[in-house]
């Protein structure tokens, strides 16, 4: 069965920039470190990327902080994040869950089994959207969330987060 790692939304704005927290800070080596045990080629990752409408979308309408804005600083990803992953399928996604993504790992798991692990920021919002999605879509497939790997907008919602994957049969490292 072959591995994947989906390392979500490792950005900027999301480690120290505009919602950065300590939190997301102290995931980065571990994420890191899980990316190098990972071949290059089976690594996927996202970046959260909105345009210069962001605050009039319906998003940036509940949270109206500018983040994660294509081509900007906070928009790229950890730079020793970026270099873990040269060769890895690197997806915009323009909301919390990635259909792209999701339909990528939909025809590879077609063509070989997959396990695929999840990593990244923040779990509460985009790790559990990512992690629900490929679950309704590979309802076999072995999908689970490192939450070492993981930090929430809050300690609490990442302690929630990781119980509503747990209840959908998401398993939790």
């Amino acid at each position: 069965m072959r591995k994947v790692l989906v390392v979500v939304d490792m950005q900027k704005d999301f480690i120290d920039g505009t919602l950065g927290t300590v939190e997301a800070q102290a995931i980065v080596q571990p994420v890191i470190e899980k990316m190098k045990s990972y071949d290059k080629n089976d690594i996927y990752v996202t970046r959260d990327t909105h345009g210069d409408n962001y605050l009039e979308t319906a998003e940036g309408t509940k949270l109206p902080v500018v983040h994660c804005v294509k081509g900007t600083k906070g928009w790229q990803l950890h730079p020793e994040v970026e270099a873990q992953a040269d060769m890895a399928h690197i997806i915009d996604k323009p909301s919390f869950g990635s259909m792209e993504l999701m339909e990528l790992l939909c025809k590879e798991n077609e063509r070989e089994p997959l396990e695929i692990e999840l990593a990244g920021l923040c779990t509460d919002i985009c790790v559990v959207s990512n992690a629900l999605l490929l679950k309704a879509a590979m309802p076999e497939a072995a999908i689970r969330v490192d939450k070492g790997c993981c930090a929430g907008v809050t300690p609490k919602s990442h302690k929630a987060a990781l119980l509503t994957m747990e209840m959908c049969q998401i398993e939790i490292i």
